[in-house]
Protein backbone atom coordinates (compact mmCIF):
# COMPACT_ATOMS: atom_id res chain seq x y z
CA UNK A 1 0.00 0.00 0.00
CA UNK A 2 3.04 2.12 0.57
CA UNK A 3 5.09 3.31 -1.87
CA UNK A 4 9.35 2.54 -1.16
CA UNK A 5 12.44 4.57 -1.72
CA UNK A 6 15.41 2.47 -1.52
CA UNK A 7 18.61 4.40 -0.03
CA UNK A 8 20.42 1.04 0.94
CA UNK A 9 23.97 0.90 -0.69
CA UNK A 10 24.37 4.97 0.18
CA UNK A 11 25.02 7.63 2.14
CA UNK A 12 22.63 10.01 0.66
CA UNK A 13 23.77 13.69 0.78
CA UNK A 14 21.31 16.57 2.29
CA UNK A 15 20.72 18.02 -1.41
CA UNK A 16 19.50 14.62 -2.33
CA UNK A 17 17.30 13.61 0.18
CA UNK A 18 15.38 16.98 0.02
CA UNK A 19 14.25 16.06 -3.94
CA UNK A 20 14.12 12.14 -2.80
CA UNK A 21 12.14 12.23 0.22
CA UNK A 22 8.35 12.17 -0.24
CA UNK A 23 6.73 15.45 0.77
CA UNK A 24 3.42 16.60 1.57
CA UNK A 25 2.68 20.44 0.43
CA UNK A 26 -0.05 22.88 -0.27
CA UNK A 27 0.43 25.49 -2.96
CA UNK A 28 -0.17 28.30 -1.02
CA UNK A 29 0.45 30.99 -3.92
CA UNK A 30 -2.08 29.73 -5.94
CA UNK A 31 -4.63 30.39 -3.47
CA UNK A 32 -2.97 34.01 -3.24
CA UNK A 33 -5.44 35.64 -5.98
CA UNK A 34 -8.44 33.51 -4.52
CA UNK A 35 -8.16 34.88 -1.16
CA UNK A 36 -6.98 38.44 -1.45
CA UNK A 37 -10.58 39.88 -2.74
CA UNK A 38 -11.73 38.20 0.37
CA UNK A 39 -9.07 39.86 2.63
CA UNK A 40 -9.76 43.07 1.02
CA UNK A 41 -13.21 43.13 1.64
CA UNK A 42 -13.09 42.34 4.74
CA UNK A 43 -10.65 44.79 5.47
CA UNK A 44 -12.68 47.37 4.31
CA UNK A 45 -16.32 46.13 5.02
CA UNK A 46 -15.56 44.59 8.18
CA UNK A 47 -18.33 42.50 9.79
CA UNK A 48 -20.80 43.02 6.92
CA UNK A 49 -18.25 41.23 4.69
CA UNK A 50 -17.94 38.80 6.85
CA UNK A 51 -20.65 37.60 7.26
CA UNK A 52 -21.59 37.20 3.19
CA UNK A 53 -18.76 34.97 3.04
CA UNK A 54 -19.94 32.80 5.89
CA UNK A 55 -23.05 32.16 3.96
CA UNK A 56 -21.11 31.23 1.10
CA UNK A 57 -18.75 28.85 2.29
CA UNK A 58 -20.43 27.97 5.71
CA UNK A 59 -23.96 28.12 4.24
CA UNK A 60 -24.95 29.89 7.31
CA UNK A 61 -25.26 33.26 8.81
CA UNK A 62 -25.03 33.55 12.86
CA UNK A 63 -27.35 35.96 14.41
CA UNK A 64 -24.32 37.55 15.43
CA UNK A 65 -21.12 37.25 14.93
CA UNK A 66 -20.05 37.87 18.38
CA UNK A 67 -21.04 34.66 20.16
CA UNK A 68 -23.19 35.81 23.56
CA UNK A 69 -21.92 34.53 27.02
CA UNK A 70 -25.29 32.57 27.48
CA UNK A 71 -24.44 30.47 24.63
CA UNK A 72 -20.86 29.62 25.86
CA UNK A 73 -21.87 28.94 29.13
CA UNK A 74 -24.42 26.35 28.13
CA UNK A 75 -22.21 24.41 25.74
CA UNK A 76 -20.40 23.33 28.93
CA UNK A 77 -23.65 22.70 30.87
CA UNK A 78 -24.66 20.22 27.93
CA UNK A 79 -21.16 18.65 27.22
CA UNK A 80 -20.75 15.22 27.60
CA UNK A 81 -19.04 14.80 31.61
CA UNK A 82 -16.55 12.03 29.91
CA UNK A 83 -15.73 14.85 27.30
CA UNK A 84 -15.69 17.26 30.29
CA UNK A 85 -13.23 15.52 32.51
CA UNK A 86 -10.82 14.85 29.46
CA UNK A 87 -10.57 18.04 28.68
CA UNK A 88 -10.24 19.26 32.34
CA UNK A 89 -7.29 16.52 32.69
CA UNK A 90 -5.32 17.30 29.31
CA UNK A 91 -5.77 21.31 30.08
CA UNK A 92 -4.19 20.57 33.65
CA UNK A 93 -1.30 18.55 32.05
CA UNK A 94 -0.79 21.34 29.00
CA UNK A 95 -1.00 24.57 31.66
CA UNK A 96 1.41 22.85 33.91
CA UNK A 97 4.05 22.63 31.03
CA UNK A 98 3.88 25.66 29.09
CA UNK A 99 3.72 27.88 32.61
CA UNK A 100 7.00 26.19 33.07
CA UNK A 101 8.37 28.11 29.59
CA UNK A 102 7.90 31.36 30.29
CA UNK A 103 11.76 32.64 30.25
CA UNK A 104 13.24 35.00 33.37
CA UNK A 105 14.27 38.43 32.40
CA UNK A 106 17.88 39.10 31.88
CA UNK A 107 20.06 42.46 33.08
CA UNK A 108 23.76 42.22 32.59
CA UNK A 109 25.99 45.05 34.06
CA UNK A 110 28.08 45.05 30.52
CA UNK A 111 30.51 47.80 32.25
CA UNK A 112 30.34 49.65 35.63
CA UNK A 113 27.43 51.77 35.20
CA UNK A 114 26.45 50.75 31.50
CA UNK A 115 23.63 48.08 32.21
CA UNK A 116 21.99 46.29 29.68
CA UNK A 117 18.44 44.09 30.42
CA UNK A 118 16.30 41.72 28.40
CA UNK A 119 12.19 41.53 29.74
CA UNK A 120 9.54 39.52 27.94
CA UNK A 121 6.75 41.31 27.04
CA UNK A 122 3.42 39.80 26.29
CA UNK A 123 1.64 40.44 23.06
CA UNK A 124 -1.27 42.16 23.99
CA UNK A 125 -3.99 41.07 22.06
CA UNK A 126 -4.22 37.69 19.73
CA UNK A 127 -6.85 36.13 17.74
CA UNK A 128 -6.59 32.29 18.24
CA UNK A 129 -8.15 30.58 14.76
CA UNK A 130 -9.71 27.04 15.45
CA UNK A 131 -10.76 25.07 12.36
CA UNK A 132 -13.50 23.14 11.50
CA UNK A 133 -13.98 20.93 8.32
CA UNK A 134 -13.42 17.85 8.89
CA UNK A 135 -13.32 17.11 12.44
CA UNK A 136 -13.86 19.11 15.46
CA UNK A 137 -11.37 20.67 17.36
CA UNK A 138 -11.40 21.27 21.10
CA UNK A 139 -7.71 20.02 21.74
CA UNK A 140 -6.55 23.02 19.55
CA UNK A 141 -8.71 25.77 21.86
CA UNK A 142 -5.79 24.18 24.35
CA UNK A 143 -3.14 24.31 22.42
CA UNK A 144 -3.29 27.76 21.76
CA UNK A 145 -5.27 29.51 24.50
CA UNK A 146 -3.45 27.94 27.50
CA UNK A 147 0.33 29.07 26.07
CA UNK A 148 -1.37 32.48 25.55
CA UNK A 149 -2.69 33.01 29.06
CA UNK A 150 0.53 31.49 30.23
CA UNK A 151 2.61 34.26 28.59
CA UNK A 152 0.53 37.01 30.32
CA UNK A 153 -1.25 38.34 26.98
CA UNK A 154 -4.03 40.59 28.44
CA UNK A 155 -7.00 40.07 25.92
CA UNK A 156 -7.63 37.33 23.21
CA UNK A 157 -10.31 36.09 20.92
CA UNK A 158 -10.87 32.95 19.43
CA UNK A 159 -12.71 32.73 15.90
CA UNK A 160 -14.45 29.13 15.07
CA UNK A 161 -16.36 28.92 11.81
CA UNK A 162 -20.26 28.46 12.30
CA UNK A 163 -21.82 25.99 12.01
CA UNK A 164 -25.13 25.45 10.14
CA UNK A 165 -26.14 22.16 12.75
CA UNK A 166 -25.91 24.03 15.51
CA UNK A 167 -27.96 27.46 15.06
CA UNK A 168 -25.09 29.32 12.96
CA UNK A 169 -22.42 29.66 16.33
CA UNK A 170 -19.35 27.06 16.13
CA UNK A 171 -19.05 23.58 17.76
CA UNK A 172 -20.46 23.23 20.75
CA UNK A 173 -17.62 21.35 22.64
CA UNK A 174 -14.89 23.95 20.66
CA UNK A 175 -17.52 26.69 22.86
CA UNK A 176 -16.89 24.30 26.01
CA UNK A 177 -13.35 24.41 25.44
CA UNK A 178 -13.50 27.90 25.98
CA UNK A 179 -15.82 28.20 28.67
CA UNK A 180 -13.19 25.68 30.61
CA UNK A 181 -10.19 28.35 30.14
CA UNK A 182 -12.66 31.72 31.05
CA UNK A 183 -12.35 32.59 27.30
CA UNK A 184 -15.27 35.24 27.14
CA UNK A 185 -14.57 36.34 23.73
CA UNK A 186 -15.84 33.89 20.65
CA UNK A 187 -16.23 35.02 17.15
CA UNK A 188 -18.91 32.61 14.98
CA UNK A 189 -16.34 33.35 11.86
CA UNK A 190 -13.99 31.27 10.07
CA UNK A 191 -11.76 30.63 6.54
CA UNK A 192 -9.61 33.37 5.32
CA UNK A 193 -12.73 36.17 6.31
CA UNK A 194 -11.57 35.34 9.85
CA UNK A 195 -8.03 36.04 9.76
CA UNK A 196 -8.67 39.66 7.79
CA UNK A 197 -11.77 40.27 10.43
CA UNK A 198 -9.29 39.40 13.22
CA UNK A 199 -6.49 41.47 11.58
CA UNK A 200 -8.32 44.49 10.91
CA UNK A 201 -11.76 44.62 13.22
CA UNK A 202 -14.36 46.66 12.47
CA UNK A 203 -14.51 49.68 14.73
CA UNK A 204 -18.58 49.89 14.10
CA UNK A 205 -19.38 46.72 15.65
CA UNK A 206 -17.03 47.48 18.06
CA UNK A 207 -14.55 44.39 17.31
CA UNK A 208 -10.78 45.29 17.92
CA UNK A 209 -7.93 44.21 15.77
CA UNK A 210 -5.57 41.55 17.34
CA UNK A 211 -1.53 41.62 17.24
CA UNK A 212 -1.06 38.44 16.24
CA UNK A 213 -3.15 35.58 14.60
CA UNK A 214 -2.08 31.82 15.59
CA UNK A 215 -3.86 28.61 15.16
CA UNK A 216 -4.13 25.50 12.18
CA UNK A 217 -6.19 25.82 8.92
CA UNK A 218 -6.59 24.97 5.46
CA UNK A 219 -5.09 26.36 2.68
CA UNK A 220 -7.35 29.49 2.24
CA UNK A 221 -6.44 30.69 6.19
CA UNK A 222 -3.14 29.69 5.56
CA UNK A 223 -3.00 32.04 2.46
CA UNK A 224 -5.19 34.56 4.83
CA UNK A 225 -2.18 34.43 7.21
CA UNK A 226 0.26 35.41 4.41
CA UNK A 227 -1.61 38.07 3.29
CA UNK A 228 -2.35 39.88 6.65
CA UNK A 229 1.11 39.33 8.06
CA UNK A 230 1.91 42.94 7.02
CA UNK A 231 -0.30 43.88 9.55
CA UNK A 232 -0.58 41.31 12.12
CA UNK A 233 2.04 38.30 13.35
CA UNK A 234 1.53 34.95 13.00
CA UNK A 235 2.79 31.56 14.32
CA UNK A 236 3.63 30.13 10.71
CA UNK A 237 2.11 28.82 7.57
CA UNK A 238 0.28 25.33 8.47
CA UNK A 239 1.21 22.66 5.57
CA UNK A 240 -0.64 19.14 5.38
CA UNK A 241 0.23 17.15 8.67
CA UNK A 242 3.03 15.09 8.44
CA UNK A 243 4.41 12.07 10.92
CA UNK A 244 7.77 10.08 10.29
CA UNK A 245 8.47 7.26 12.20
CA UNK A 246 12.02 6.13 13.07
CA UNK A 247 12.31 2.29 13.96
CA UNK A 248 14.43 -0.93 13.45
CA UNK A 249 13.71 -4.70 13.72
CA UNK A 250 12.45 -4.33 17.30
CA UNK A 251 9.34 -1.80 16.74
CA UNK A 252 6.01 -3.34 16.40
CA UNK A 253 4.47 -3.39 13.62
CA UNK A 254 1.11 -3.23 14.29
CA UNK A 255 1.63 -0.14 16.61
CA UNK A 256 4.18 1.63 14.11
CA UNK A 257 0.82 0.57 11.40
CA UNK A 258 -1.84 2.52 13.51
CA UNK A 259 0.51 5.37 14.27
CA UNK A 260 1.08 6.01 10.15
CA UNK A 261 -3.00 5.54 9.64
CA UNK A 262 -3.50 7.89 12.79
CA UNK A 263 -1.98 10.88 10.87
CA UNK A 264 -3.34 9.79 7.48
CA UNK A 265 -7.13 10.55 8.88
CA UNK A 266 -6.58 14.12 9.13
CA UNK A 267 -6.16 14.69 5.26
CA UNK A 268 -5.98 13.63 2.31
CA UNK A 269 -2.80 15.36 2.01
CA UNK A 270 -1.18 14.11 5.07
CA UNK A 271 1.57 12.38 5.34
CA UNK A 272 2.82 9.14 7.19
CA UNK A 273 6.63 8.06 6.20
CA UNK A 274 8.32 4.98 8.00
CA UNK A 275 12.30 5.16 7.72
CA UNK A 276 13.64 1.97 8.78
CA UNK A 277 17.04 -0.03 8.02
CA UNK A 278 14.87 -3.46 8.59
CA UNK A 279 13.08 -5.08 5.37
CA UNK A 280 11.05 -7.33 7.29
CA UNK A 281 9.68 -4.47 9.52
CA UNK A 282 8.97 -2.87 6.16
CA UNK A 283 6.89 -5.54 5.07
CA UNK A 284 5.27 -6.09 7.87
CA UNK A 285 3.86 -2.59 8.63
CA UNK A 286 2.84 -2.12 5.14
CA UNK A 287 0.88 -5.52 5.56
CA UNK A 288 -0.87 -4.35 8.84
CA UNK A 289 -1.35 -0.56 7.32
CA UNK A 290 -3.52 -2.40 4.37
CA UNK A 291 -5.72 -5.28 6.55
CA UNK A 292 -6.50 -2.47 9.15
CA UNK A 293 -7.12 1.09 7.65
CA UNK A 294 -10.44 -0.09 6.56
CA UNK A 295 -11.89 -0.27 10.05
CA UNK A 296 -11.61 3.56 11.22
CA UNK A 297 -14.16 5.71 10.28
CA UNK A 298 -12.02 7.50 8.10
CA UNK A 299 -11.10 5.37 5.77
CA UNK A 300 -11.33 6.67 2.51
CA UNK A 301 -9.50 9.56 3.41
CA UNK A 302 -6.87 7.22 5.08
CA UNK A 303 -6.41 5.36 1.64
CA UNK A 304 -5.71 8.74 -0.54
CA UNK A 305 -3.22 9.88 2.24
CA UNK A 306 -1.59 6.64 2.60
CA UNK A 307 -1.68 5.85 -1.19
CA UNK A 308 -0.60 9.89 -1.68
CA UNK A 309 3.22 10.66 -3.02
CA UNK A 310 3.76 12.53 0.46
CA UNK A 311 3.69 9.29 1.99
CA UNK A 312 6.22 6.16 1.94
CA UNK A 313 8.58 3.79 3.27
CA UNK A 314 12.46 4.67 3.47
CA UNK A 315 14.99 1.63 3.21
CA UNK A 316 18.14 2.22 5.07
CA UNK A 317 21.40 0.40 5.70
CA UNK A 318 21.51 1.30 9.31
CA UNK A 319 20.66 3.95 11.85
CA UNK A 320 22.54 5.92 11.54
CA UNK A 321 21.84 7.03 8.20
CA UNK A 322 18.14 6.67 9.36
CA UNK A 323 19.23 9.76 11.83
CA UNK A 324 20.68 11.65 8.83
CA UNK A 325 17.33 10.65 6.43
CA UNK A 326 15.22 11.76 9.74
CA UNK A 327 17.03 15.70 9.74
CA UNK A 328 16.71 15.83 6.62
CA UNK A 329 12.71 15.49 6.47
CA UNK A 330 12.50 17.92 9.46
CA UNK A 331 9.03 16.33 10.17
CA UNK A 332 6.29 18.22 12.50
CA UNK A 333 5.76 14.33 14.51
CA UNK A 334 8.96 12.16 14.64
CA UNK A 335 8.15 8.92 16.81
CA UNK A 336 11.68 6.84 17.29
CA UNK A 337 10.98 3.11 18.06
CA UNK A 338 14.56 1.16 18.19
CA UNK A 339 16.25 -0.79 20.96
CA UNK A 340 17.93 3.31 22.34
CA UNK A 341 15.27 5.15 21.24
CA UNK A 342 16.23 7.87 23.76
CA UNK A 343 19.87 7.63 22.82
CA UNK A 344 18.81 8.22 19.80
CA UNK A 345 15.98 10.87 20.11
CA UNK A 346 18.36 12.83 22.16
CA UNK A 347 20.49 13.29 18.68
CA UNK A 348 17.78 14.31 16.45
CA UNK A 349 18.02 18.27 15.21
CA UNK A 350 14.94 18.59 12.98
CA UNK A 351 11.67 17.66 14.63
CA UNK A 352 8.72 19.89 15.55
CA UNK A 353 8.12 17.34 18.51
CA UNK A 354 9.70 14.17 18.69
CA UNK A 355 7.96 11.06 20.43
CA UNK A 356 10.40 8.20 22.24
CA UNK A 357 9.80 4.83 22.09
CA UNK A 358 6.38 2.93 22.20
CA UNK A 359 4.42 4.85 24.41
CA UNK A 360 4.29 7.65 23.40
CA UNK A 361 2.58 7.62 20.16
CA UNK A 362 1.60 11.45 18.63
CA UNK A 363 -2.07 10.94 19.60
CA UNK A 364 -1.11 11.60 23.17
CA UNK A 365 1.32 14.84 22.33
CA UNK A 366 -2.34 15.79 19.81
CA UNK A 367 -4.22 15.34 23.25
CA UNK A 368 -2.93 15.24 26.64
CA UNK A 369 1.23 14.65 26.58
CA UNK A 370 1.49 18.54 28.20
CA UNK A 371 3.04 19.75 25.24
CA UNK A 372 1.55 21.37 22.37
CA UNK A 373 0.55 20.22 18.98
CA UNK A 374 0.84 23.51 16.60
CA UNK A 375 3.65 22.30 15.03
CA UNK A 376 6.13 23.17 12.01
CA UNK A 377 5.21 21.57 9.20
CA UNK A 378 6.85 20.69 5.21
CA UNK A 379 10.37 21.08 6.65
CA UNK A 380 10.28 23.90 8.91
CA UNK A 381 11.16 22.52 11.61
CA UNK A 382 14.65 22.66 10.08
CA UNK A 383 14.69 26.79 11.57
CA UNK A 384 11.64 26.94 13.39
CA UNK A 385 9.61 25.94 16.10
CA UNK A 386 6.42 24.95 17.46
CA UNK A 387 3.68 26.90 19.21
CA UNK A 388 4.65 27.74 22.87
CA UNK A 389 4.62 30.26 25.61
CA UNK A 390 7.40 31.97 23.81
CA UNK A 391 5.11 32.65 20.70
CA UNK A 392 3.43 34.99 22.70
CA UNK A 393 5.72 36.91 24.11
CA UNK A 394 8.01 39.78 23.41
CA UNK A 395 12.01 39.99 23.78
CA UNK A 396 12.81 43.58 24.68
CA UNK A 397 16.17 44.93 25.50
CA UNK A 398 16.42 47.83 27.38
CA UNK A 399 19.99 49.69 27.72
CA UNK A 400 20.89 51.77 29.98
CA UNK A 401 24.22 53.74 30.41
CA UNK A 402 25.35 56.65 32.35
CA UNK A 403 27.57 59.58 31.48
CA UNK A 404 31.42 57.75 32.05
CA UNK A 405 30.09 54.37 30.75
CA UNK A 406 29.61 55.97 27.58
CA UNK A 407 32.37 57.99 27.45
CA UNK A 408 34.43 54.89 27.80
CA UNK A 409 33.24 53.32 24.67
CA UNK A 410 32.71 56.55 22.26
CA UNK A 411 35.71 56.10 20.57
CA UNK A 412 34.62 52.74 19.77
CA UNK A 413 31.51 53.83 18.41
CA UNK A 414 32.92 56.49 16.42
CA UNK A 415 35.30 54.20 14.96
CA UNK A 416 32.79 51.43 13.80
CA UNK A 417 30.04 54.28 12.68
CA UNK A 418 33.12 56.20 10.46
CA UNK A 419 34.43 52.64 9.25
CA UNK A 420 30.38 52.22 7.94
CA UNK A 421 30.37 55.50 6.44
CA UNK A 422 27.81 56.89 8.66
CA UNK A 423 29.66 59.88 10.54
CA UNK A 424 26.17 61.18 11.79
CA UNK A 425 26.27 58.28 14.19
CA UNK A 426 29.41 59.17 15.83
CA UNK A 427 28.61 62.16 15.44
CA UNK A 428 25.44 61.61 17.76
CA UNK A 429 28.22 60.61 20.27
CA UNK A 430 30.62 62.93 20.46
CA UNK A 431 27.92 65.78 20.71
CA UNK A 432 27.91 64.55 24.23
CA UNK A 433 31.50 65.25 25.24
CA UNK A 434 32.35 67.85 22.81
CA UNK A 435 31.20 71.18 21.47
CA UNK A 436 29.99 70.01 17.62
CA UNK A 437 29.85 73.99 16.44
CA UNK A 438 27.46 74.32 13.59
CA UNK A 439 28.82 75.48 10.30
CA UNK A 440 27.64 79.76 9.92
CA UNK A 441 25.77 78.95 7.10
CA UNK A 442 23.38 76.94 9.21
CA UNK A 443 23.27 78.93 12.13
Amino acid sequence: MLSTIDLRGRVPSTAELRRALPRGAADVDSMLQTVRPVVEDVADNGVAAAMRYSEKFDHVIPESLVVPADVIAGALEQLDPDVRAALEESISRIRLFHEAQKPADVSVDVVPGGVVREKWIPVRRVGLYVPGGNAVYPSSVLMNVIPALAAGVESLVVASPPQADFGGWPHPTILAACALLGVTEVWAVGGGQAVALLSYGDEDEGLEPVDMVTGPGNIFVTAAKRLCRSVVGIDSEAGPTEIAILADATADPVAVAYDLISQAEHDVMAASVLITDSTDLAEAVDREVEARYGVTLNADRVKQALEGEQSGIVLVDDMEVGLKVADAYAAEHLEVHTADAAALADRVTNAGAIFVGNFSPVPLGDYSAGSNHVLPTSGTARHSSGLSTHTFLKAVHVVEYDEAALKGVADTVVALADAERLPAHGEAIRARFEDLSAPEENR
